[in-house]
């Protein structure tokens, strides 16, 4: 079961960014996050009550929620809104890949659990592969700017699953904290529009809709979900290997649709990002995955 989770994270994630470019310039960024975790919240929330699952979160633990939603349903994603109009969605999705290093690096930081000697040398191969495939290591680079945009929303995100992982240590259920989550976050972006002048008013073109419904219904409820399940399952570091696979399909479609040039160093970065997957996840002998994943 865990692993069809997350190999349907991973195709979900990698065709999300595709989605996101299709948005990007239509309306203020701020407002497609708002109508996707909107809708997503909603659908969430109902579905909860209608289940007889949604639960009261005692107030104490609102501010937890509440920085769960600015990390991880907000300010994350206007940072790659942005750096998406400076980079092609694969690209970005490649950068966002290196959530499993900040992952480990701030499980270390907040939660005490020491990295590996293995899962290190896996990050170090794949970051290396990053650096090819986006072509950091060739003459002209990519945008510094959309760069560190991308870098700034991955480091969010990354804080985000830290949270919520101290949310559900405290008690609350994760179907319920991803529902408060995403419904601060579209507080954090609604107030963001009205004291900036902005409308709140989404666009109406068919392409627009249909990418905020896919965003909104199996790239937030459903990848979500299973994402915080597997977070909490085999750990916030290995679950992050969703985001190394998940660029392999964003730039099949960045190739596709947006014209993005195949390299030399993108296929030499591919090879390394999945060298620098296995090496992460293989036992002793075996290139397979963890039995958490497998089971």
């Amino acid at each position: 079961m865990l692993g069809v989770l997350f190999f349907a994270v991973v195709l979900i994630w990698g065709t999300t960014w595709f989605a996101i470019h299709v948005q990007v310039g239509s309306t203020p960024p701020e407002t497609a996050i708002f109508w996707r975790f909107l809708i997503a919240s909603l659908t969430l929330g109902g579905w909860l009550g209608l289940a007889g699952r949604l639960r009261r979160v005692p107030l104490r633990l609102h501010a937890w929620l509440a920085l769960m939603g600015a990390c991880m349903f907000s300010g994350n994603f206007l940072a790659i809104y942005g750096s998406e109009t400076y980079l092609a969605s694969g690209t970005v999705s490649v950068i966002f890949s290196l959530a499993t290093l900040f992952n480990t690096l701030n499980q270390w930081l907040f939660f005490r659990h020491r990295p590996n000697l293995r899962g290190i040398a896996g990050g170090c191969i794949a970051i290396l592969g990053i650096v090819f495939m986006t072509g950091m290591a060739g003459a002209g680079g990519i945008s510094r700017t959309g760069a560190l945009l991308a870098l700034a929303g991955t480091a969010l995100f990354s804080c985000g699953n830290m949270v919520s992982r101290r949310v559900v240590m405290a008690g609350v259920d994760l179907p319920n904290a991803i529902f408060r989550g995403m419904a601060w976050g579209c507080v954090f972006l609604a107030v963001r529009l009205v004291a900036g002048g902005e409308s709140l008013a989404g666009s109406t073109d068919p392409a627009w809709i249909g990418a905020l419904l896919y965003l909104a219904l199996p790239g937030s409820v459903v990848a979500f979900l299973a994402y915080l399940h597997l977070v909490h399952r085999i750990g916030a570091d290995r679950a992050a290997y969703t985001t190394i696979l998940s660029p392999v399909v964003a730039l099949a479609i960045s190739i596709l649709f947006e014209g993005t040039r195949w390299t030399s160093g993108m296929t030499l970065g591919i090879i390394l990002v999945l060298l620098g997957n296995l090496v992460t996840f293989a036992r002793p002998g075996l290139l397979r995955l963890p039995r958490a994943v497998r089971s």
